[in-house]
């Protein structure tokens, strides 16, 4: 796997996951292709764009709540 290009192959992200997820770690952003086409960018998430914890379910209920439920009354 070539580290300093930011262009790769469908089959390379799946024989080299594990090395390109430490990169993506790093803060490097790769561009995934197929047959000449570009399919998807892989990229860091951003500090600001981390989930937010809204409720915490488990203080109504020490196992959480029933999703169903939740569901249910919406």
């Amino acid at each position: 796997m070539n580290k300093g290009k930011s262009i790769i192959g469908l089959r390379e992200l799946r024989e080299n996951t594990g090395e390109l997820l430490k990169e993506i770690e790093k803060g490097k952003s790769f561009v995934v292709f197929r047959r000449s086409e570009a399919l998807f960018k892989i990229s860091p998430i951003e500090d600001n764009e981390r989930w937010e914890e809204v409720i915490d379910f488990t203080t109504l209920s020490k196992g959480g709540v029933n999703i169903d439920d939740i569901l249910s009354r919406l």
